[in-house]
């Protein structure tokens, strides 16, 4: 059971209204973690949704944002966003085993996308500077400074979503991550 108030989509009044009939329109459903979102904070509801609107029109495929999103939920251990994002990640072509791959730093079959999910790993679960070996790693598979920029934007978008849903507990509407 959720910890935060979480208003019914239905009785949301104001910007969450307009929020909620957005999302709603663009995805068939208002994600319960939206849904708490919005209704304690219309306005970091749009700060978040504006960061992944900006996320789509910076460098990164929708795959890469998926790994970077599905790498920082585990180290996170955030049930809800594996489950949103093991979804997203099929969407965006991820295979079920690449999936669990580039969540647990296992081999995905794809060097790039291991680079990504090792720097993102290392970004995450470290404290003081990134090792130098692993900018340089990540460099070495093809990604450029402007993609690392927007990783670090991908784990700056996924890590709000992470800290909420821990905090709400929210429940989950997905199908659960295996």
């Amino acid at each position: 059971m959720s910890r935060l108030f979480t208003q019914p989509v239905s009785e949301a009044t104001g910007q969450a209204a307009q929020l909620f009939t957005a999302i709603k329109g663009a995805i068939g459903k208002v994600p319960n973690a939206y849904a708490a979102v919005g209704s304690n904070s219309p306005v970091a509801l749009e700060a978040a949704l504006n960061l992944d609107g900006a996320l789509r029109k910076g460098s990164l495929s929708a795959k890469e944002i998926e790994v970077v999103k599905l790498a920082v939920s585990q180290d996170a251990k955030c049930d809800y966003c594996l489950a949103a994002h093991t979804l997203m990640g099929g969407k965006a072509g991820l295979s079920a085993d690449a999936i669990k791959a580039v969540r647990y730093g296992q081999d995905s079959g794809d060097a790039r996308l291991n680079a990504l999910a090792t720097f993102v790993h290392s970004v995450v679960t470290t404290s003081g500077d990134v090792p130098g070996e692993v900018v340089s790693a990540v460099k070495a598979a093809g990604y450029s400074d402007a993609q690392i920029v927007d990783t670090l934007l991908a784990i700056t978008s996924i890590t709000f979503t992470n800290l909420f849903n821990r905090v709400n507990v929210t429940e989950i509407d997905f199908p659960r991550a295996a």
